[in-house]
């Protein structure tokens, strides 16, 4: 059996809709994991940054997988909107308006992300997302 390797973009496009679709559905239990995880190089590190209600390092596809079940819980629905993206070898730029709504408050929260991406032979190795307003993400998440 051959394998075919996806492009970064490709990667990019599979990624973003498995996310999507694992987070509506509330994450572990709910859907498979194994859309995202099939997107994921086994080193990958997710760095969210201090301040955000998931902040922390998330390695391999495991703490990726945490990380989603967090992202499940707090997050009802996440919607990556009017997305574009740099790609330049392995090194990847995404600017997304994005609507998140809050699973507990069902507090909307429409705001801009820009994410540094890595990716190598078809998997994403490294995540670091940037809130443009990390303090409207915790408030959103506040109990109503």
């Amino acid at each position: 059996m051959t394998t075919t390797k996806l492009t970064t973009s490709e990667t990019l496009t599979r990624f973003y809709a498995a996310e999507t679709a694992y987070i509506a559905a509330g994450g572990p239990g709910r859907a498979g994991f194994e859309e995202i995880a099939a997107c994921l190089d086994p080193q990958v590190v997710l760095h969210q940054a201090p301040g955000l209600p998931y902040a922390g390092d998330w390695h391999g596809p495991e703490g990726i997988e945490r990380f989603m079940a967090v992202m499940g819980e707090a997050w009802q629905s996440v919607e990556f909107l009017d997305q574009h993206r740099i790609i330049d070898g392995p090194d990847v730029v995404v600017t997304s308006r994005v609507r998140f709504v809050a699973r507990a408050s069902g507090r909307v929260l429409e705001s801009r992300m820009v994410q540094l991406m890595s990716v190598r032979d078809g998997k994403i190795t490294e995540i670091r997302p940037f809130y443009w307003d990390p303090a409207a993400v915790t408030t959103a998440l506040q109990d109503p």
